[in-house]
């Protein structure tokens, strides 16, 4: 049987990310979760949310630039980023020897492309799963290729 100690889940989505381990019996519990403090906010709380004005050069009317990027999505995207942060910081500790991402597919890139080295090489499987809001005990099926049916102890 394989062994899951030093086996942990990150999972994550734009807005919110936990890491899940395995203990003795298999069974999945979340040890450290975190959410995006700008996940919630509205727009014009983020940047501009009107788009700026042009005018035409042959008329005396003017039109809107649409912007050049969505400011949720750069939050998400910086998000993507902490995570990755967060996950160097968990190995640095001693947190894990193995690392499976599980994470819609765009944010599953971006957590993977902004992890250091070190952690990047820990990385022994992907998932492209929205599961953030999945109960730990529901996790087990979506998750079984790396883990093993839960045990109970008699």
């Amino acid at each position: 049987m394989v062994s899951n100690r030093g086996l942990c889940f990150l999972i994550a989505d734009g807005e919110h990310a936990r890491f899940v381990a395995a203990d003795a019996d298999n069974v999945l519990r979340t040890v450290r979760s975190f959410d995006s403090a700008s996940a919630h906010l509205a727009s014009h709380d983020l940047g501009s949310d009107r788009p700026g004005r042009d005018y035409e050069s042959a008329t005396t009317g003017s039109h809107g630039v649409a912007p050049r990027h969505d400011p949720h999505q750069l939050e998400k995207t910086k998000f993507a980023h902490f995570v990755a942060g967060e996950a160097g910081v968990v190995a640095g500790e001693g947190g894990f020897d193995r690392l499976v991402l599980v994470a819609p597919a765009h944010c599953l890139n971006d957590i993977e492309a902004a992890l250091d080295a070190r952690t990047a090489a820990m990385v022994t499987g992907r998932l492209a799963k929205d599961l953030v809001k999945t109960p730990d005990h529901e996790l087990s099926p979506h998750l079984r290729e790396w883990v093993g049916a839960p045990r109970r102890a008699v």
